[in-house]
């Protein structure tokens, strides 16, 4: 079966023609199937797949059926091979227990919290196959026989992006995920995130809705799309300033769906890309001074906290099993602490700098 690294939303879908094809996937349809689209079929027998992530590899030149590629619309006939053929090799991404730091926050016989540093990968995929967050938990919870990390139907209930630090839940059986996990897609966790920006802003607080898909120029960037267009998934993030340094501004971001790169590719869309965010365009100095002072000020900035600045502070939830509400907030960590005390100082002593 495949699993949900092969087609991870982190990952880009990029066919060129000659390239090495490997195979992934292959199912051979059954006698008694009925004529029906291959990007449906193949997401009711790919595990952890979306149909948008199938699709997309179908548009790359990546679903096969024969030996041939097949375009989504494409309909299965009893007989036929299907195939995942990817331009990477394919590899053991069995989950085995590592030790590691693990900063647990709250931990019960159902779920546990855990805080995330900058840094570390999530959960293992392409050039990352060790040394993730769901190899320390899972040796944490080594000595927990019903536990598999490699099962599907428990383990981390959401994600992150690497370089961004805070809070993650993680369910320890099949019907705590399956709980937390409804509460996730029906948008009833409450789930904030503190982000230092680049620029102004004339209001206290706002609302950015647009859907977010991969960027067609840059395929390791999201991008946003009209709402209700056929592009992207549909995407809400409201935003108020919690405080200003002239420059820059601290924001809270509260989310109402949790795309891929929402936060970063939201607020680049406003005009307030996130301070050291390299990806969506923040190690450039968008706002400020000339002189060569400023610009040693921002370089010193970039060092104490190289990676966009942006922590998943609290997270709220209603326990699967006592619903009960449960609320966590986690600090800042020091590179973030570091940056933004040098702006607060910065902005004391620089009056000057309100845009």
């Amino acid at each position: 079966m495949l699993n949900d690294l092969e087609l991870d939303d982190e990952q880009p879908l990029d066919g060129e023609g000659g390239e090495q094809l490997y195979e992934h996937f292959r199912i051979e349809v059954d006698r008694g199937q009925e004529p029906l689209r291959v990007d449906k079929f193949l997401t009711e027998h790919m595990q952890h797949a979306t149909r948008n992530r199938i699709q997309q590899a179908a548009d790359a030149g990546f679903i096969h059926v024969g030996g041939r590629p097949v375009k989504s619309n494409y309909k299965v006939r009893p007989g036929d091979v299907v195939t995942l053929m990817l331009n990477r090799p394919h590899y053991d991404t069995t989950i085995e227990p590592e030790e590691m730091p693990l900063d647990v926050v709250y931990e019960d016989d159902q779920l546990m919290v855990v805080n995330k540093p900058a840094g570390l990968v999530v959960h293992p995929g392409v050039g990352n196959f060790h040394g993730t967050l769901v190899n320390a938990i899972a040796w944490h919870l080594r000595a927990l026989p019903s536990y598999d990390p490699n099962d599907p139907s428990v383990g981390l209930v959401h994600r992150i992006d690497k370089d961004t630090s805070g809070l993650l839940v993680v369910a320890k059986t099949p019907e705590a995920k399956t709980s937390l996990g409804r509460q996730f897609f029906d948008h009833d966790t409450h789930r904030s995130y503190n982000a230092l920006v680049w620029g102004h802003f004339t209001e206290e607080e706002g609302r950015i809705e647009g859907n977010i898909g991969r960027d067609p120029r840059d395929r390791q960037r999201m991008a946003v799309f009209a709402p209700g267009s056929d592009t992207g998934k549909p995407a809400v993030t409201h935003w108020r300033v919690l405080e200003r340094f002239g420059y820059t501004t601290l924001v809270e971001c509260r989310l109402e769906t949790g795309r891929t790169h929402q936060i970063r590719a939201h607020m680049k869309h406003i005009g307030h890309p996130l301070f050291c965010d390299e990806r969506y365009g923040g190690t450039e100095i968008l706002r400020g001074e000339r002189s060569s002072t400023y610009k040693a000020f921002i370089q010193n900035c970039f060092r104490l906290c190289p990676r966009q600045v942006l922590h998943a502070r609290t997270l709220g939830f209603v326990h699967p099993a006592t619903g009960r509400q449960m609320d966590f907030t986690s600090e800042w960590p020091d590179d973030m602490a570091a940056v933004i005390d040098k702006w607060r100082t910065y902005i004391k002593g620089n009056t000057n700098n309100t845009l």
